[in-house]
C-alpha cells in the first residue's frame, strides 16, 4: 500500500480510471505529526524540499529535516506562547523556511494564515484585525519588516515578530533563535476538525475574506496531486506560486508529500520563463503547474526541450486553445486545466486517463458532486449556462470545502443558501460532460496568475477628489490573461487631460500591491448602470 492510501479511500472503474475519492483520517489527525514525521520515521532520507535561487545558492531538505526543524521552530514559538488556535501570518516569499514554519504551526495546532510580501502596510492591518492575528514570521527581503512594525503599532493584538536570516529591530531572529531550540517535541493536542490554514481571498465585491480550512484540507489535495498533476513517488514537482497564495498549497506541500513527491522551490522575485525552463532541466522536475500566463511566456520565449518533464497541468485563468496546441506540439504534454477555489480544493479537472480538450477544464473530481444552477433554480443541461454549485454528499461528509468565514458567519451562510455551496463561477457542460468556463458573478478579475477583486482599487481610487464615479475591470491581454483597466467619470470641476490621467493611475498604483497596479484609464461621460443603480462591469468590458 503506498503511503497516500491510509489516509482515502479510493474506487476504479473498468478502464482504471478513478470514479470515488473519500478522505479518512483518525479524529485527532494532524499533516506534522501523521504525515511528515510518519515519512521521516519510514524513509528519513526521502527528498521533501529542492530549494535554489537565481543567485546560485541551492539547498535540499529531506523530511527527516522538516520533522527537527520544524519541532525547533515549534518550541521557538512555545516559548513565547504561541499555542492551539493562535493565527500566525507567515510573509516568506519562497524561502525555505516556509516548509518547515508551516509544519511547525500544524503540530502546535496554531492556525498557519500565509500572505503575500506584496501587501501594503494597509492590507497587511486588515488582515491582522480580522483575523485577529497574534504573531508574524517574514522575510528580511523588502518593505515587509517596515509594514509589519507599521502594523504591529497600530493593531495591538499582534503581539510577536520575527523575522527570518536577519536582526532586525523589533523583531526575534527565527535563525538564531531555532539554532538553539531542542529538536525534540512532544506530540501537541489537536484535533481534525480544527482550523488548520486561513487564507485571505482576493476580493471581489467587498474587502477580502478570511477563509479557514480544517487539517483534512490537506488529505482532500491527494486528489489534486495523484490524480491531476499526477506525481511520482521519488519524482520532483514544480508549482509556480508564490507561498502568500493558495496555490502554494495546491502545489507546494501537502498532495505531493502525501504521494511521495518532493517539492522544487526557485526562490526568485523577477520573472523570467527561460530560468523557469533552466529549473525545470536542471534539477530533472517530472512534474510541473502553472497558470496559463507563465506558458504564454514559454511559447513567446521559445519553448526549450524538457526532457524530465512528464506531465504538466494548468489553472488560474482561461488558456488559450492556441498555447495548449504550441506547448503539446513542442513537448509532446497536453496542458490539463483544472478549476477550484480557495475556499475548495480541486472541483473540476482532466485527471488521469482523460483526453483533454482546448479550454475546457475537465469534469468533476471524485471528491464533489459538481451541478450548473440556473437563476430559475433548476439545473441547467447540456449548452446552457448556470452557476457552479457543490451538492453536499447525503451524509454530510464533505471534505475540501472550507470551514467557514472568519468572523462572517452570515457569508458562510448566504453562500451555502439552499443546501449547495455557491460558488460564484459560471459555466457550461457539452455533450460529453466536459465543463468550459464561462464567466465570475462577482467580476474577479485573474491577471498574470493573479486574482485581483476590482473593489479594492475603486477604494482607493474614489479617494482622489477628481473621480466622481469609477469601476474597474479586466481586459484581454496577451500576457497577462487580462489587464486592469479603470473607467473614471470626472467630478464637475475637473477635465479630461493625459496629465489627470497619469496622476491618477501612478497616485492609485503607489497605495496597491504592483499586482494590482492599473495598466490602462479611461474617462468617460457617465458609467453603464442597471435600474437600480449597480454598475454594468460586463458592458464595460464589452466596449473594450
Amino acid at each position: 500500500m503506498q503511503f497516500y492510501q491510509q489516509f482515502c479511500e479510493e474506487t476504479f472503474g473498468p478502464d482504471g480510471s478513478l470514479t470515488g475519492f473519500r478522505v479518512k483520517c483518525a479524529e485527532n489527525y494532524n499533516f506534522g505529526y501523521d504525515v511528515v514525521d510518519a515519512i521521516a520515521a519510514r524513509d528519513p532520507e526521502k527528498r521533501a524540499v529542492v530549494w535554489c535561487s537565481p543567485d546560485g545558492p541551492e539547498r535540499t531538505f529531506t523530511f527527516e529535516d522538516i520533522r527537527r526543524l520544524s519541532n525547533q521552530a515549534a518550541n521557538v514559538f512555545r516559548a513565547q506562547g504561541i499555542g492551539r488556535g493562535d493565527k500566525v501570518m507567515v510573509v516568506l516569499k519562497r524561502h525555505y523556511e516556509y516548509w518547515f514554519v508551516s509544519i511547525a504551526l500544524h503540530k502546535l495546532g496554531a492556525v498557519l494564515v500565509p500572505v503575500t510580501h506584496m501587501l501594503t502596510a494597509d492590507d497587511l492591518a486588515y488582515r491582522v484585525d480580522l483575523a485577529h492575528i497574534k504573531a508574524a514570521v517574514c522575510t528580511p527581503e523588502g518593505p515587509v519588516c517596515d509594514n509589519l512594525l507599521e502594523v504591529r503599532a497600530r493593531c495591538p493584538g499582534l503581539e510577536h515578530l520575527w523575522v527570518a536570516q536577519a536582526d532586525r529591530e523589533g523583531f526575534h531572529n527565527l535563525t538564531s533563535e531555532m539554532s538553539a531550540a531542542p529538536d525534540a517535541l512532544e506530540r501537541q493536542e489537536t484535533l481534525a476538525a480544527e482550523p488548520m490554514i486561513l487564507y485571505f481571498t482576493s476580493g471581489t465585491t467587498g474587502y477580502p475574506k478570511a477563509v479557514m480550512h480544517d487539517h483534512t484540507y490537506s488529505l482532500a489535495h491527494i486528489l489534486t496531486a495523484k490524480y491531476w498533476q499526477q506525481v511520482q513517488d521519488g519524482g520532483l514537482h514544480f508549482t509556480v506560486a508564490e507561498t502568500g497564495w493558495g496555490k502554494a498549497s495546491w502545489g507546494k506541500l501537502y498532495g505531493q508529500w502525501l504521494c511521495g513527491s518532493a517539492v522544487m522551490v526557485f526562490d526568485f522575485d523577477n520573472f523570467d520563463p527561460r530560468q523557469l525552463m533552466a529549473v525545470i532541466n536542471r534539477y530533472a522536475v517530472t512534474t510541473f503547474c502553472a497558470p496559463p500566463t507563465v506558458y504564454r511566456y514559454f511559447v513567446k520565449k521559445g519553448i526549450a526541450e524538457m526532457p524530465s518533464l512528464r506531465h504538466a497541468t494548468t489553472a488560474g485563468e482561461a488558456l488559450s486553445p492556441e498555447i495548449f496546441r504550441q506547448f503539446q506540439a513542442k513537448t509532446g504534454i497536453p496542458l490539463m486545466e483544472g478549476f477550484g477555489q480557495t475556499e475548495s480544493t480541486l472541483i473540476l479537472a482532466n485527471l488521469a486517463g482523460s483526453t483533454p480538450k482546448p479550454g475546457a477544464m475537465g469534469r468533476p473530481t471524485p471528491l464533489y458532486h459538481v451541478e450548473l444552477l440556473k437563476d430559475d433554480g433548476s439545473y441547467a443541461g447540456p449548452g446552457e449556462v448556470g452557476e457552479i454549485v457543490v451538492v453536499p454528499p447525503e451524509d454530510g461528509g464533505q471534505h475540501g470545502i472550507f470551514m467557514g468565514y472568519c468572523d462572517n458567519d452570515a457569508l458562510y451562510r448566504y453562500v451555502w443558501r439552499g443546501g449547495v455551496y455557491h460558488t460564484g463561477d459560471t459555466a457550461w457542460k457539452d455533450e460529453d460532460g466536459d465543463y468550459w468556463y464561462n464567466g465570475r458573478i462577482d467580476d474577479i478579475i485573474k491577471t498574470g496568475g493573479f486574482r485581483v477583486g476590482p473593489y479594492e482599487i475603486e477604494d482607493v481610487l474614489m479617494e482622489h477628489p477628481a473621480v466622481l464615479e469609477c469601476s474597474v475591470v479586466g481586459v484581454p491581454d496577451e500576457l497577462r490573461g487580462q489587464a486592469i483597466k479603470a473607467f473614471v467619470v470626472l467630478a464637475p470641476t475637473y477635465e479630461p487631460a493625459a496629465e489627470l490621467k497619469r496622476e491618477l493611475r501612478d497616485n492609485t498604483n503607489e497605495q496597491l500591491a504592483q499586482y494590482k497596479w492599473i495598466r490602462t484609464l479611461e474617462f468617460v461621460e457617465e458609467l453603464p448602470k442597471t435600474i437600480s443603480g449597480k454598475i454594468r462591469k460586463v458592458e464595460l468590458r464589452s466596449e473594450t
